[in-house]
């Protein structure tokens, strides 16, 4: 099989973001554990899930926080739409964002593959273009990208659906995404799942 769509992946690179380029977060991490509560129902419970459309949602233990405060920006924007998280971060002040992206990106995970349903060594090899900017395993350096590895298959799978849909708003994002096919997007999701040393629950060590 010909994967044409390799060429597209450098988007992968881009998973998620909005804000390339933004001064680094800085906030203060023992507010942003107290201003965590209303994020902790979804993100402290390890493989808890979205009810509709079913998929487990994002580990965000260990996340750069740069990327943590462009994300919830992303969500004061519609850029990104989900009901809950729409209406938590409007809610937030630029303080308060980055309080709780310091908090969060503190955690660490040793450990943290997951099982997948892709075939994690054609991921590997669709997703190779994509180590500039997220590393060989997906834990980026560059804190304007995501950290990939240990993160769930099926929220990467969401994530990429949306964006080759347009549904989540990121001209890139559409661009690389359409050039994706299904299989394509299944494999390179299982590939940064099944990688250690990544995404954590948070306020799991």
């Amino acid at each position: 099989m010909k994967y044409d769509s390799v060429k597209f992946l450098p988007g992968v690179a881009v998973l998620l973001m909005f804000g390339i380029g933004q001064a680094q977060a800085v906030g203060d991490s023992e507010q942003g554990q107290k201003k965590f509560y209303t994020c902790a129902g979804c993100h402290a419970i390890t493989g808890y899930s979205n009810s509709y459309p079913s998929y487990h949602v994002p580990r965000i233990g260990g996340q750069h926080a740069d990327y943590v405060v462009a994300a919830l920006k992303a969500y004061q924007t519609a850029q990104r739409k989900h009901t809950s998280m729409q209406a938590n971060a409007t809610t937030l002040s630029q303080d308060d964002m980055e309080d709780i992206a310091l908090y969060v990106s503190r955690f660490r995970n040793n450990n943290a593959a997951l099982p997948v349903t892709g075939d994690v060594g054609k991921g590997a090899e669709k997703a190779g273009l994509c180590a500039g900017c997220h590393g060989e395993d997906g834990n980026s350096e560059d804190s304007t990208y995501p950290k990939l590895a240990g993160q769930y298959e099926s929220y990467l799978i969401k994530a990429l659906k949306e964006y080759k849909s347009g549904s989540r708003k990121n001209a890139i994002m559409a661009g690389f995404a359409a050039g994706l096919s299904d299989e394509d997007i299944t494999d390179i999701a299982a590939y940064y799942a099944s990688q250690k040393h990544g995404l954590n629950t948070v306020g799991k060590e």
